[in-house]
């Protein structure tokens, strides 16, 4: 089995090589890339001076364009898993383990799940987020199991492990922008399983919020519901 870690990293460098350490400490037999979506700090620089496994994106092209350059690295490279954790710290690599236990990686084992994702909500225990926030992933949770009939607890989360079904999905199409809520969506509408596991998440350690300022969430509560909405309607994308 070949397993590989994508970290999206934009101006990480703070947090990033306790996010690397984590991996080796606690996720043995993972590999890991990190996609530096043309950071302004020294993460680059970071990952040339510390031998850090990266692509170098020539220019920045968000969270989803960095994490669908790690897809289709884990495609191109033949990974039969790929998990997506992200570069600020957030993300205890030791939950991989746990939640590799639920992937499907057989296609004749009908009771794990093509997608499995680590939830800050099931247990409610670690870094919890603020109660607008929750708010919002309260009503893209209602949203999302109206569109594809999939109870879900945290769609915000940039926790996922995805087998080979998942890769070659995201490899091919992923939402540019607050990516997450959405391809939930459409991987159920795909008819694979999604599944989730408690995960105790820690405040993010560097970098900066997408949504940092009032304005921004609206922005996000708007384009991400829309996004729910045209996946529900729209075709497979198998």
């Amino acid at each position: 089995m070949k397993k590989l870690i994508i970290i999206p990293a934009y101006n990480e460098e703070k947090s990033l090589l306790s996010v690397i350490q984590d991996i080796r400490d606690n996720a043995p037999g993972y590999d890991y890339v990190v996609i530096n979506d043309a950071s302004t700090d020294g993460t680059k620089q970071l990952c040339e001076e510390h031998q850090i496994h990266f692509l170098d994106l020539a220019s920045n092209l968000g969270i989803g364009g960095a994490v669908q350059t790690g897809y289709q690295y884990a495609l191109q490279e033949g990974y039969d898993i790929a998990v997506q954790l992200d570069g600020d710290g957030q993300h205890p690599a030791a939950a991989l383990l746990e939640m590799e236990r639920f992937l499907r990686t057989d296609e004749e084992d009908a009771q794990k799940a093509d997608l499995v994702i680590g939830s800050r909500f099931i247990t409610k225990e670690g870094f919890q987020s603020t109660g607008a926030r929750r708010a919002g992933i309260a009503f893209m949770c209602t949203l999302i199991r109206w569109a594809s009939g999939t109870k879900i607890t945290d769609p915000s989360s940039g926790l996922r492990m995805g087998n080979k079904n998942v890769i070659r999905l995201f490899a091919g199409w992923y939402p540019w922008d607050y990516p997450e809520p959405e391809t939930i969506v459409t991987v159920a509408k795909c008819g694979y399983k999604i599944h989730e596991v408690p995960v105790m998440m820690r405040e993010r350690q560097g970098g900066k919020s997408s949504i940092g300022n009032p304005l921004k969430a609206v922005y996000y509560m708007v384009k991400v519901s829309a996004g729910i909405l045209i996946e529900a309607i729209g075709g497979k994308r198998k």
